[in-house]
């Protein structure tokens, strides 16, 4: 144990932040949460409108706008929980707002409106199954 002489004056050492102010890569505890409930419900609705996709193009049955509604929200949804690039996230959030306006204006799902709904999502899935996520150092 040192002497009382050789430690170091309280008075010099570096002030810690205290917990109510975080850097701005942290974030707060209802933050995270509300990040991680917006992945979660914007996952969902895009696997729901996708399932009713899916199954119709296996099963030859046509499908009204409401589950292309349904998939787009969801992206909307997602993508504000989960991009961190505003010009990225908010370009996937006007893109699937504008999809969405097209597809309940048009009134129709055609058969290659459900293909490219369903191999672009088999891309954007295979794209986060093999790309490995940043390490934080």
């Amino acid at each position: 144990m040192a002497p009382p002489s050789d430690l170091p004056d309280p008075s010099t050492r570096p002030s810690r932040p205290s917990s109510n102010q975080e850097g701005p890569e942290e974030e707060s505890g209802s933050d995270r949460q509300a990040h991680v409930a917006g992945m979660m419900v914007g996952t969902a609705l895009m696997f729901i409108g996708f399932l009713d996709v899916f199954l119709s193009i296996s099963g030859g049955f046509e499908i009204n706008v409401v589950p292309l509604l349904i998939y787009f929200s969801g992206i909307a949804v997602w993508a504000n929980a989960v991009v961190e690039n505003p010009t990225i996230r908010y370009s996937l959030m006007a893109g699937s707002v504008l999809i969405s306006l097209a597809f309940f204006h048009y009134g129709e799902v055609l058969f290659w409106h459900k293909q490219v709904v369903f191999w672009s999502t088999v891309v954007v899935v295979m794209y986060f199954m093999f790309n490995e996520p940043k390490q934080a150092t």
